[in-house]
């Protein structure tokens, strides 16, 4: 299978899997924040891909790969767990908005969460494009000569994949408009901490000069906060 056939199959089965997980407990497909949010990601995720066939096919590949021969054991756990925390999020996301209406999130904050969800593709992409090494698993990637990445976004915090992913965590919470997904994205805040700690060892202790960039940057996820 080639690796844009590969791509094309992740996303769609990945997306039949996240409108099943989002339309299946909200109990109707007439949920207008719902499509919004599907069109968003995937659309994004659609021409994501496309530029990485086109300008680097070894990342869109590490990032297809499910988990990799020196991944960290640790890490294969805690990706496990965040699969099914992510897949709990999406499914009371819908629970909590449509079936049974437990939030009453206003209007002006969903468009909030739409602009967030944008912005948090937008500081993603820029990442993609300075990290030719950005895995999604724990590993220095010694076959691909995995260097230090210091150019912006890197230069002012060292996980802007991080800070992207809460952005868009967050956005997505408000623009499904529920008050408890947005409750479980700062639960799973320690949990994304705690593995950029874990992520920053192995990266000090196994790639060269990572020491020398970490005294240059000084917050990991926002600058001035941490």
């Amino acid at each position: 299978m080639t690796l844009a056939m590969k791509a094309l199959v992740w996303v769609v089965t990945s997306f039949l899997a996240m409108a099943l997980a989002l339309f299946l407990p909200a109990g109707t497909i007439a949920w207008p924040a719902g499509w919004i949010f599907l069109i968003l990601l995937y659309g994004f995720l659609l021409v994501g891909i496309w530029m990485l066939l086109k300008s680097n096919p070894g990342l869109l590949q590490e990032r297809l790969s499910l988990s990799q021969p020196n991944q960290k054991a640790w890490d294969r756990v805690f990706l496990l767990l965040f699969r099914l925390f992510f897949l709990a999020w999406l499914v009371l996301m819908p629970l909590d908005a449509v079936r049974f209406h437990w939030s009453q999130v206003p209007l002006v904050l969903q468009v909030v969460g739409a602009m967030a969800l944008v912005g948090s593709f937008l500081l993603i992409s820029l990442t993609f494009r300075e990290n030719a090494f950005l895995s999604p698993t724990v590993r220095i990637q010694g076959e691909r000569g995995q260097t230090v990445i210091s150019t912006w976004p890197y230069q002012y915090v060292r996980h802007p994949l991080y800070a992207g992913g809460l952005l868009l965590f967050l956005g997505t919470s408000l623009l499904l408009g529920s008050w408890y997904g947005l409750l479980l994205v700062l639960v799973m805040i320690p949990g994304g901490a705690v593995r950029a700690v874990l992520e920053e060892r192995v990266l000090r202790e196994e790639l060269p000069g990572y020491d020398a960039y970490m005294a240059q940057v000084k917050y990991r996820l926002i600058p001035y906060v941490w």
